[in-house]
C-alpha cells in the first residue's frame, strides 16, 4: 500500500508502463514508478480530477468534473485542457477519438485527435462510457436505469435494466464479448450482450456499493464496493469472491504494468492486489 493525500479517485496504467491517477481535493495528477510518487498539479486546482485513461497519442486524458473540462497531460507533464460541461467518464473510441459523458448535461462527446468536438444527447445523467466489441461506444445511464450504445455515427440505443433503481456505474468490456457494469443502488453486476441481452448477479452484500470495473489478467472481472471497503472479483459465469481492503471508499482501479490489480482508496492510499 502506497499511503498519500488528496484523495486519490481514478487511475490507469499510462503509456510509460507508470500507474497514474487523480487526486480529486488536490487538483492534481500523481504518477506511480517503481514505489516512487511524484505529482503534478493541475493549474487551475478547482477542477476535481475525477477519471484518467490512456489515449491514442501518449498522452493521458482525463475529466474534471467540476471544472469543466477534459485534461490532456503527456508522460514528461506537459497539460493543456479543453472546456466540457461536467465530463465524468471517458475512454478512447474505436475511431481513434477521445468520447466522454457530460453527466449533468446529459450529452455524450467525441473530441478527435484534431480537436473538433461533437456532442450528442442522451436522457438519465451518463456516467462512465467504455469502447465495446462491436467498434460502438457502451456507457451507463445512472439516472435513466439503464445501459446505452452509441455508434460512431452518433445512432443512440437505450437499453433498461430489469432492476428498478439500480442507478448504473462502472462498466468495461469483457473477455467473453460481452459489457460487464456495475449497479451501485442495487448491490449487483450486470452483464449486456450486444444484441441487448442483459444478467444480473446479486452481490453477497447488496449494500456495498459496487462503483468501477474492469477485466482483469486472469479472464476474470474485478470491481471495487466502495461502501464495504473490499475488492471483488467475478467469473464470466457469475462466480463471485471479495477480499478486504486497508483504507476506505475504494473507487478506479487498474491493471498494472505488474500484472496486479491497483485500486485508488479515496482515503488516501493505492492499494496493489495480485491475481494468483
Amino acid at each position: 500500500m502506497i499511503e498519500l493525500s488528496g484523495a486519490p479517485y481514478g487511475l490507469t496504467t499510462g503509456p510509460d508502463g507508470a500507474v497514474w491517477f487523480t487526486l480529486v481535493s488536490k487538483g492534481a495528477i500523481g504518477r506511480c514508478a517503481a514505489g516512487e510518487v511524484e505529482t503534478i498539479q493541475l493549474d487551475p486546482a478547482d477542477g476535481q480530477p475525477t477519471v484518467i485513461v490512456a489515449g491514442p497519442d501518449d498522452a493521458l486524458w482525463l475529466t474534471e468534473f467540476r471544472g469543466n473540462r477534459i485534461g490532456r497531460i503527456t508522460p514528461t507533464g506537459e497539460t493543456s485542457a479543453f472546456e466540457a460541461d461536467s465530463p465524468y467518464g471517458i475512454t478512447t473510441g474505436p475511431d481513434g477519438a477521445m468520447w466522454y459523458t457530460e453527466l449533468q448535461a446529459n450529452r455524450i462527446g467525441r473530441r478527435a485527435m484534431n480537436g473538433e468536438v461533437r456532442t450528442y444527447p442522451v436522457e438519465g445523467m451518463p456516467s462512465m462510457i467504455t469502447s465495446g466489441p462491436d467498434a460502438a461506444l457502451w456507457f451507463t445511464l445512472n439516472q435513466g436505469n439503464a445501459i446505452g450504445r452509441i455508434t460512431i455515427a452518433g445512432t443512440r440505443t437505450v437499453h433498461p435494466l430489469p432492476t428498478e433503481g439500480a442507478m448504473p456505474v462502472g462498466i468495461t468490456a469483457g473477455p467473453d464479448g460481452a459489457l460487464w457494469f456495475v449497479e451501485i443502488a442495487a448491490g449487483q453486476i450486470g452483464r449486456i450482450t450486444p444484441d441487448g441481452k442483459i444478467d444480473e448477479y446479486p452481490l453477497p452484500d447488496r449494500t456495498a456499493r459496487p462503483h468501477a470495473i474492469i477485466t482483469g489478467p486472469d479472464g476474470a472481472l474485478w470491481f471495487t464496493e466502495w461502501a464495504a471497503n473490499r475488492l471483488g472479483r467475478i467469473t464470466t459465469t457469475g462466480e463471485i469472491t471479495e477480499q478486504e481492503l486497508p483504507g476506505a471508499e475504494p473507487h478506479g482501479l487498474t491493471v498494472g504494468p505488474d500484472g496486479a490489480i491497483w485500486v485508488a482508496m479515496e482515503s488516501g492510499a493505492l492499494v496493489r492486489v495480485r491475481t494468483s
